[in-house]
This record gives C-alpha cells, sequence and structure tokens, in this order.
C-alpha cells in the first residue's frame, strides 16, 4: 500500500469501484485523525473562530455518529441508540470530562462496525432512510454506493473544517 509522507493511505489510481470508494473514505478516516494527532485535550476543545462553537473534539464525536447513523441505522436497519448520550445525535456537544482519546476511541469503533456491516454487501445494496431523511434525497431507497460517496463528502467537508481549526490552534496546516 502506498501512502502519504503523513502516512495516510493512498487511493489506487487504478482500482475498481468498490476499491476506489472505500479507499478514498479510509484516506479521508485518515485525514481526521492526523488532524487531531498530538493535541491535548484542552487544545481538542478550542473553537476557531466566533460565533462558531466547532472544536476538533466535537468534530470527531459528529462523525461518530454520522458513522453510526449512515451504517447502522440507515444500511443495516438497526435501531441504535446516539453514541453521546448527552447529545441531540449530531455529536458536536462536549461533555467536560470525555477525552480527545476517549472520542476517538468511540469513533474508531463505529468506523470498524461500518466497515464489518458492509464487507459482505454489493454496491447496489440498499438501505432505508426515515421519512424525513427521504425528502431531502427523493426517496426511501438509498444504495451503498450513495452511502459511500456522501460519506466521502461528509468528511472531506468536514477536514476542511478540521484544517483550518487545526492551524489556529498551533499553526499546523496541510492535507
Amino acid at each position: 500500500m502506498v501512502t502519504t509522507p503523513d502516512g495516510r493511505p493512498v487511493p489506487p489510481p487504478q482500482g475498481d469501484e468498490r476499491t476506489t470508494l472505500e479507499a478514498w473514505l479510509d484516506f479521508h478516516r485518515a485525514t481526521l485523525a492526523l488532524k487531531c494527532t498530538g493535541l491535548d485535550d484542552r487544545q481538542s476543545r478550542l473553537a476557531s473562530v466566533a460565533p462558531s462553537s466547532m472544536t476538533l473534539l466535537g468534530l470527531v464525536q459528529h462523525m461518530a455518529e454520522v458513522e453510526r447513523n449512515w451504517f447502522q441505522r440507515v444500511f443495516a436497519g438497526d435501531d441504535v441508540p446516539v453514541v453521546f448520550e448527552e447529545d441531540k445525535g449530531d455529536g458536536f456537544a462536549l461533555a467536560p470530562d470525555r477525552s480527545l482519546d476517549e472520542v476517538l476511541a468511540a469513533w474508531q469503533e463505529e468506523v470498524a462496525r461500518s466497515r464489518a456491516l458492509t464487507a459482505d454487501s454489493s454496491l447496489d445494496d440498499a438501505g432505508q432512510l426515515s421519512e424525513q431523511e427521504a425528502g431531502h434525497v427523493g426517496g426511501k431507497d438509498v444504495s451503498l454506493r450513495w452511502i459511500l460517496v456522501h460519506m466521502i463528502e461528509e468528511y472531506a467537508r468536514h477536514n476542511g473544517h478540521a484544517d483550518l481549526l487545526r492551524e489556529s490552534i498551533d499553526g499546523v496546516t496541510g492535507a
């Protein structure tokens, strides 16, 4: 496997559709983890600019919730609670005693569960959206292919936020 100088897996330039989608998702997952590397709990709770309250800790929590929602609830049809109880389900609320290491571990568990749930599935296999979600998408059935593309988009967008947050914390920039 080819990696970037910082250790992230480089998606293969000639992979089939499934390999390409999963590799780009893993690349973006690794990018979010990289943005948190070397930070302490206090730093992970720093917001970049008022009025935003977004933090790296909150972003990782949010992505744990997103992983659980799209892969467990929507794709697998499991009725599972939110990852972080005090939250409304979006993951951004910070508990005073929750550490960055704890949140990263919870997120990694969600990622592992996502991989396990989709390992033997076809890209054409579909999950079911709630009525509310279906109204935004235009239908209840959503393929694994669509979910993977959406997850790549979700991580890419939030990794842009993570770039700005990290730069405001300690000046670290790049990928």
